[in-house]
């Protein structure tokens, strides 16, 4: 029997923790699934195996430490059998995982996709039917998932019997769990003539395209779910679901708020005295908004029903139009004089907001 110490290539003052660091490195390179073809890997990895159930249980380690390999040896032909470790520990399908981690899946993986769909402000006012094409993982279609070239056979596994399940005891505690079994990953069967396609994962990157619709109103942000249209995480389990991401483009004219619509319009300071009818853009098209005699600068107008359809009570919101008035910047003679006798004949009087605002300068200082 080889010096446990040695066979893990750890010191003999080593933590436990380093001891199981070592074990599950050398455990990952030399694993017969690891080495196909190479009959010297079963002899290695048993070694391995046996190194650390003795470095791995302080009782054993500290009979090895004082007696030797005869201290273990007697211990064995006393009847003491159970594996002292967590086969958690050598992580066997992360082994099986450098496979998948080339399709992007992880141990544990549901199988889940998230994508994003990038749509205009009026396809989110009004919905729209969009077409996503994304890559996914299926299935392998050259093996039909079974991992094994086309034609070739499966060996039984002997670490489960064929069972797929293995029971193992959980430390010092004499109480025996199942769990699956980690070699074959649940199947049962070993893959000896993989598959050229998928390397033996039964599983291969496929594109697909399919139709999403996205229903009127929807905002920026919210996220439908197409079930089934994720990745398949193991051959023989369905695929997970495609979570979707729903993102609006900002739009050059208006914003949302809610369910309404709203878009800056500017107007002349004649428009905003004397009133009258100004062409606007909608969601609908053109549309023509009324402006009142005397409209201030910073008003909001509402035109009802052109807003946003409503997704649970029904109709539409409205559309407010928030109104700036335009001063004239480039004046000539002529008109400076206008605006100047129009000023004069106006006076302070007729400005109810400049006048409010003097009451309370007065209130102020006064």
């Amino acid at each position: 029997m080889r010096d446990p110490y040695e066979v893990l290539g750890v010191e003999r003052s080593s933590t436990q923790d380093e001891i199981k660091g070592a074990f599950r490195r050398l455990a990952a390179q030399h694993h017969p699934d690891k080495n196909p073809g190479d009959q010297g890997a079963h002899v290695r990895f048993k070694e391995l195996n046996a190194a650390y159930q003795i470095l791995s249980d302080p009782q054993k380690r500290a009979a090895f430490d004082r007696f030797g390999p005869a201290a273990v040896g007697a211990a064995a032909g006393s009847g003491f059998q159970g594996v002292p470790f967590d086969m958690q520990d050598l992580n066997l399908d992360a082994i099986f995982g450098d496979l998948l981690g080339a399709l992007g899946i992880k141990v544990g993986d549901r199988g889940t996709l998230q994508k994003e769909v990038r749509i205009s402000f009026e396809e989110a006012a009004f919905g729209c039917t969009k077409q996503i094409t994304y890559d996914r993982v299926e299935p392998c279609g050259d093996c039909a998932g079974s991992g094994s070239a086309p034609g070739a056979s499966t060996e039984r596994c002997a670490a489960c019997a064929g069972r797929g399940r293995v029971r193992m005891q959980q430390g010092m505690f004499p109480i025996a769990i199942e769990r699956p079994c980690g070699r074959c990953r649940g199947t049962g069967r070993i893959v000896t003539d993989p598959c050229k396609t998928c390397r033996g994962a039964g599983l291969a990157a496929k594109q697909k395209t399919i139709e999403v619709t996205i229903p009127a109103g929807v905002e920026n942000g919210a996220t439908r779910l197409v079930e089934r249209g994720g990745n398949a995480a193991r051959p023989d389990r369905g695929p997970g679901d495609l979570e979707l991401t729903i993102r609006v483009a900002p739009h050059e004219l208006f914003r949302r708020i809610g369910d309404d619509v709203v878009c800056a319009v500017p107007i002349s300071f004649a428009r905003a005295a004397l009133g009258g009818e100004l062409e606007i853009p909608t969601l609908d098209g053109k549309g023509r908004l009324r402006i009142p005699p005397g409209t201030q600068p910073g008003s909001v107008l509402r035109i009802k029903g052109k807003g946003i359809p409503r997704r649970v009570v029904g109709g539409r919101g409205d559309q407010l139009v928030e109104v700036s008035v335009e001063v004239p910047t480039q004046l000539t003679a002529s008109q400076k004089e206008l605006i100047a006798q129009l000023a004069k004949d106006l006076g302070e009087s007729v400005q109810p907001q400049q006048a409010s605002f003097m009451d309370k300068l007065k209130g102020l200082f006064g």
